[in-house]
């Protein structure tokens, strides 16, 4: 890692969040980055889109929702997507962008952040696990929840 920052989406970036490049066989647990920007035009007030640039480059895209009115509680505080370009994951990009989504949560008074994803090969799984998540339940597609409690 270099010179990490956080920004907001922006014109100047949503290109190349847009031309993200994935590893072979992740594309399958992945929607097109198109739709979770949607979300932004869709509810700006509970959409948090953050891009992560290495110096000026893109190298990841994070979205998340933080809704205390959300019916169930599991999309209260949400982590939707985590995208790091192929070339630079494994080198702590997307904790980084997990550790950024988990500050904003407590500025927020969150006291967790789940996320939800399908489990399988190439999957994110393992990457949730490692940054902190934790398995809590499923949803009615048989999707995994997981969870990160946040300290009061």
């Amino acid at each position: 890692m270099t010179e990490l920052r956080v920004v907001e989406l922006s014109a100047a970036t949503i290109v190349a969040v847009n031309n993200l490049s994935l590893k072979p066989g992740q594309e399958q647990y992945l929607a097109p980055v198109s739709y979770g920007i949607a979300a932004t035009v869709i509810n700006p007030q509970t959409s948090w889109q953050r891009v992560i640039l290495d110096r000026n480059e893109v190298v990841g895209f994070v979205s998340a929702s933080f809704d205390p009115e959300a019916p169930e509680e599991h999309f209260r505080s949400v982590l939707w997507r985590i995208n790091v370009d192929a070339d630079d994951q494994g080198r702590g990009v997307g904790r980084f962008a997990v550790e950024h989504l988990l500050d904003e949560a407590r500025k927020r008074d969150m006291d967790h952040v789940n996320v939800i994803y399908e489990a399988g090969d190439n999957g994110p799984e393992a990457f949730f696990h490692r940054v902190g998540f934790t398995p809590v339940g499923e949803t009615e597609y048989a999707e995994v929840i997981a969870e990160i409690r946040l300290a009061p």
